[in-house]
């Protein structure tokens, strides 16, 4: 390179020339952008949105001055948790425009305290981050620097970030300062994870929980912020935006930024579809097609709709995460009437909404939920994730033509003889079973006479737990006579089982029971046999036509074990029905 080529990159000087020129100004340089989520942060308590229970709790404690010495602060990210303490920093250590003021709720904003605390580069305001800084050594830093007083501030402030990632040895090195800590100190703690805090140190702290922010809310500060930056967006854009967020504003925040920033090129209104676009969501009016497509049992259209939105980008498990919250919606406006007519919901909704909702069931929207839910933990797992979505909205479809499983059982066993799925249903008095809905199965039981599992059930009401289960799992019965019981007991049974059963028969009778130990195999536990009868009654309950039918129209049914209502033995009313005559006892005296 040249003395005097054109691409010569020395500086120009820093002062006049030594021909008295003055040095050529250098051009401003642009100020570097702020992302709304830091250009909006909340500075006072009048700012936090969403958390009105927590303002007014620590206003009051500023006006009758009772800050306490620790703050847990919890909830979801992004609703405020670092602000609201960088506010209290504030609110504890402003002195006011002229200097001489002290705590309040109201920071002025124009002190050097405050100023600097605003800033992040107050020295007597620590922020430490517990994700990164998760060890004793570090807990013992913050413990060393509680002994020395503010440099410049009233307070001095520690504020913990995800203090549940700190270590147990880290908690239990805090818990002596943090229960006792210097007058001038004040701590701030904040977790996403409340759960994980170990209780001895939420007992030591006053816990706020920080709620989502509802999504009206939301919309109308997003539309605030939006006017300010002389942006416009339409209302079911920042209904859009506010959704995605999830109660956060940060999270909001940044997707409005997004927004902005995909719209800058057109200097018209954001519109819903650049938005459903930029977070590939399905537009909310395609939905109620796609359910309107399911309802009617239209698998070619349905198919044909989600087809046009994978074009357009839509996730295959984001389309049925917005089948899902149509589905609760539905039946929300279902079973809440009023809710239509409250205005919270937006003009689309409402309309299409109470129109649908009126037209479904609650069994079907709740039957169409539970197959929503499986369905995207079976599209999580597809290889392949668009085939999953497809065979999942064929099956809603199809799911659409069949009733509800106790309206099929009624209508099969008001019309006997009939059929489903192409299995004949017999009459009423075919099989010795019946099936409920749900695929339960109820064995007719003919009334029995007192035998030895009203021995066993005495034990049960009695309380004698141990008892009763030794009788049940370990006594074989030989022969059952009253006064007389003969039994072959376990190896492993205690060896006072049965002192203890005629002991509890003798005070239950008045009377004086004979226990008789045997050899012989004897019949099998109670255990032993109802495990052998509930697997009978299984075969037959599948054998039976009306289930073989029910699970053919309904693919991945199942027959399930339950245990009826009432499975313990029944209690003999009156025991003197146990008690042996009289002539039994002659000469026992």
């Amino acid at each position: 390179m040249g003395l005097f080529d054109d691409d010569d990159t020395t500086p120009p000087p820093s002062g006049p020339s030594l021909f008295g020129d003055e040095p050529a100004a250098e051009a401003p340089k642009a100020a570097a952008y702020r992302v709304l989520a830091r250009k909006y942060r909340p500075t006072t308590f009048k700012d936090l949105i969403g958390q009105d229970a927590l303002v007014r709790t620590l206003r009051n404690a500023f006006a009758m001055n009772r800050i306490a010495h620790a703050f847990m602060l919890t909830g979801v990210r992004g609703v405020g948790k670092t602000t609201t303490a960088r506010i209290m920093a504030r609110a504890l250590n402003c002195t006011g425009p002229e200097g001489n003021g002290g705590p309040t709720p109201d920071p002025c904003g124009v002190c050097e305290n405050c100023i600097a605390i605003l800033a992040d580069r107050h020295p007597d305001v620590v922020e430490m981050d517990a994700a990164s800084n998760t060890g004793v050594d570090d807990v013992r830093e913050i413990i060393e620097a509680t002994r020395f007083r503010p440099l410049s501030a009233r307070t001095k402030i520690f504020i913990i970030d995800e203090v549940h990632m700190l270590s147990k040895a880290a908690f239990n090195a805090l818990l002596k300062t943090l229960e006792e800590p210097p007058p001038h100190i004040k701590f701030v703690l904040a977790t996403t994870e409340i759960r994980k805090v170990p209780i001895t140190v939420l007992s030591r702290c006053q816990r706020f929980d920080l709620r989502r922010v509802a999504v009206e809310v939301l919309m109308a500060h997003f539309a605030r912020i939006a006017e300010v930056e002389g942006v416009k967006l339409s209302a079911e854009a920042l209904s859009h935006i506010a959704r995605a967020a999830d109660g956060s504003v940060r999270d909001g925040l940044s997707l409005l930024d997004q927004a902005i920033a995909r719209g800058a090129e057109d200097s018209t209104e954001i519109s819903a579809a650049m938005v459903a676009d930029m977070l590939g969501l399905a537009d909310r009016g395609f939905v109620f097609e796609v359910m309107e497509a399911l309802v009617a049992g239209d698998a070619a259209k349905a198919l044909a709709l989600a087809d046009d939105a994978y074009e357009r980008g839509a996730d295959p498990g984001v389309l049925l995460s917005d089948l899902l919250g149509l589905s609760h919606l539905l039946m929300r406006i279902k079973t809440v009437p009023s809710l239509a007519a409250s205005g919270a919901l937006p003009e689309l909704e409402r309309t299409r909404g109470v129109a649908m909702a009126q037209m479904l069931s609650v069994p079907f929207l709740a039957r169409l939920w539970q197959a929503l839910l499986k369905g995207l933990q079976e599209v999580e797992a597809a290889p392949d994730k668009r085939a999953g979505a497809e065979m999942m909205l064929i099956r809603l479809c199809y799911m659409a033509d069949l009733p509800p499983p106790g309206e099929l059982v009624k209508k099969l066993t008001e019309n006997p003889g009939g059929s489903i799925g192409g299995a004949p249903v017999p009459g009423p008095g075919g099989g010795g079973a019946r099936a409920v809905a749900g695929g339960g199965v109820v064995l007719q039981e003919a009334p029995r006479s007192l035998t030895f599992r009203d021995v066993v059930g005495l034990a049960a009401q009695k309380r004698d737990v141990m008892l009763y289960a030794h009788l049940r799992q370990s006594a074989h019965l030989v022969r059952f006579a009253p006064p007389v019981i003969e039994l072959r007991m376990e190896p492993a049974a205690p060896r006072d089982t049965v002192q203890k059963l005629a002991a509890l028969l003798e005070a239950e009778t008045g009377r004086r029971w004979t226990i008789a130990l045997s050899h012989l195999p004897g019949e099998p536990t109670l255990d032993e046999a109802e495990g052998v009868a509930t697997a009978k009654a299984k075969d037959a309950a599948l054998a039976h036509p009306l289930v073989q039918a029910i699970l053919e129209t309904f693919p991945g049914a199942r027959v399930e074990t339950k245990a009826p209502a009432g499975e313990e033995p029944e209690i003999p009313a009156d025991w003197a029905a146990l008690v042996p005559p009289d002539e039994l006892y002659e000469g026992d005296e």
